[in-house]
């Protein structure tokens, strides 16, 4: 049988266990504990129990904590999947929302989601779903934004007359006059 992975010489069982108390990371303090258990001369088989994990995850543990320290022993968030489109595919994103579609070449008069989609694909031949393109959208500073609607036989001037202000129903008294003491 061959040796475990050896742990870093720059701690100790007592200082991962004063560590483990400090931390706030319930997780990380598990981690901490049974790996002050290997470097109290438990066995790997022992600190796999304490942390009710298997050996490959402490094997796993060994080496983040050697590369990394007590920090590597705190879950990461997962980075996620990668974007598809690229800085230049977003730049010219950003112009052709900017210029705005040509009825005549997009045949669409605003751009709607599905529309920049497929704008993409036929550029760039880049699937992305809406759902995908509304959050990278957004992250370019974009917002939805849809005109008010106007009916086609709206008087403007009946819209005037009426915004104006109608005069007070009820008249300002005059300011009152300080009494003279006599």
């Amino acid at each position: 049988m061959r040796p475990g992975i050896s742990l870093r010489e720059d701690f100790d069982g007592e200082r991962l266990r004063r560590l483990a108390r400090q931390t706030k990371d319930a997780a990380q303090a598990r981690r901490l504990l049974a790996l002050a258990s290997i470097y109290d001369g438990g066995s790997r088989s022992d600190a796999a129990r304490l942390g009710n994990v298997t050996l490959q995850i402490v094997r796993d543990w060994v080496m983040r904590f050697n590369e990394r320290g007590p920090e590597g022993l705190i879950n990461g968030k997962a980075p996620g999947q990668q974007s598809r489109l690229n800085d230049q595919q977003r730049v010219a994103l950003a112009q052709a929302i900017e210029r705005g579609p040509t009825p005549y070449l997009d045949g669409v008069v605003r751009w709607r989601l599905c529309d920049l989609a497929q704008w993409l694909w036929e550029e760039f031949r880049v699937s992305v779903s809406e759902q995908t393109l509304s959050r990278e959208v957004r992250a370019m500073g974009y917002r939805k934004l849809a005109a008010r609607p106007k009916h086609h036989a709206q008087d403007p001037q009946a819209s005037e007359d009426f915004k104006k202000a109608s005069p007070p129903q009820w008249p300002r008294l005059p300011p009152e006059q300080p009494e003279e003491n006599g």
